[in-house]
């Protein structure tokens, strides 16, 4: 990122008023009086004696960035009869900004948050191999996967210490639907903070209805001793997480990591069905689901792809542990901005997203200039 749009995302999380309420526009909107006054920190935050300790400096990052890509999606599956098929996950802690000039030690499976979608057909003989090299880690991790019927979803026979032989475990994906996978080691609160969490999809039979674009999203709070914004090295709070007040509520390991002034807005065009796989870590906090100037047109609450989807719903709860899906139009251009819609989260700490719908203007559908 430029020099410029590391101040903007700076300037931004540090100062209240304008400048969330602009972003969300469409939901929250700032009195005409009000304007952007830099020398006024937000007040968000741990407010632990930890917090009030000045930071050590940041720390030089091993990481360049930890947010997922949204649109590393694997294919739909197209084929009629289950197959044996077989992943490689790896722990990896990983020193990276939070936001420039911020740092965080991570964890997460393969680089990045939410770990890599893995995606298997009903009925398929899955092959799990994990990783936790000596190298890349310090403590212990495992893998809990929602989709596994077996002790602890496979917690148990993960669980390594750094430098160990690899474990393999292999289960019948047997139940479809899409499922949150996460580290479920003693201190799994931690763990998951630190980005340890992804989304394995069982698709039934019949496959999954067919759209023109797939997006892969997940939610999370980071829980730190510094301020939002502060620079420095911000070391994990765990008092903070105790008290479910957290410093960053993030996408994909990063605030505002997908806008203009992080990686940019996803692109999709005028008149495709966009499907959006959203996995809350959480550890702690429901997400309010919403995507303004938009609704979820089919809803599979809960990763529920057997029922018939709710249709139409303007804001759904997210509960940590859960992937849930959702399909939406794209009928005019312009931005929809993804949102935990508890908006002080969206505005302030880091939760929102935005996909960029680009395409001919559509009057009968959305004029603005009347």
């Amino acid at each position: 990122m430029s020099h410029a749009t590391q101040t903007g995302r700076r300037q931004f999380l540090t100062t209240v008023g304008l400048g969330g309420a602009a972003l969300l526009s469409g939901c929250v909107s700032a009195p005409a009086a009000q304007t952007n006054d830099v020398d006024e920190p937000a007040e968000s935050g741990p407010t632990t004696e930890a917090a009030a300790a000045s930071l050590d400096p940041a720390k030089s990052v091993d990481a360049n960035r930890v947010a997922a890509d949204p649109t590393a999606v694997p294919d739909p599956i197209d084929r009629d009869e289950p197959r044996e098929v077989e992943f490689t996950l790896t722990a990896e802690e990983v020193t990276a900004e939070v936001e420039p000039g911020v740092t965080f030690d991570y964890m997460t499976y393969d680089g990045q948050i939410p770990g890599p979608m893995l995606r298997v057909r009903e009925g398929d003989r899955v092959r799990l191999r994990f990783e936790v090299p000596k190298d890349e880690n310090e403590l212990p991790h495992n893998v809990d996967s929602h989709a596994i019927y077996g002790p602890g979803g496979g917690a148990e026979a993960t669980t390594l210490a750094p430098g160990d032989d690899a474990a393999v475990i292999e289960f019948t994906a047997s139940y479809p639907g899409v499922h949150i996978y996460h580290c479920a080691v003693p201190n799994m609160d931690v763990h998951i903070s630190s980005g340890m969490f992804g989304a394995m999809i069982v698709e039934p039979k019949e496959g999954l209805p067919e759209v023109d674009r797939e997006l892969y999203f997940g939610q999370h709070e980071l829980y730190t001793t510094g301020e939002v914004g502060e620079e420095g090295h911000h070391a994990f709070d765990r008092e903070a997480m105790e008290n479910e007040d957290p410093t960053y509520v993030v996408f994909n390991g990063e605030p505002y990591a997908f806008t203009a002034d992080g990686y940019g807005p996803v692109t999709v065009q005028r008149d495709e069905t966009v499907r959006v796989y959203f996995a809350n870590g959480g550890p702690n906090k429901i997400s309010s689901w919403h995507p303004i100037g938009n609704v979820w047109s089919r809803l599979y609450r809960d990763g529920d792809v057997l029922s018939d989807p709710a249709r139409n719903v303007e804001t759904t709860p997210v509960a940590p542990g859960t992937v849930t899906a959702a399909e939406m139009e794209t009928p005019v251009p312009g931005p929809i901005k993804i949102v935990d819609h508890a908006l002080s989260r969206a505005g302030r700490r880091g939760a929102l997203g935005v996909v960029q719908v680009e395409g001919e203007e559509n009057p009968d559908v959305y004029d603005e200039d009347a």
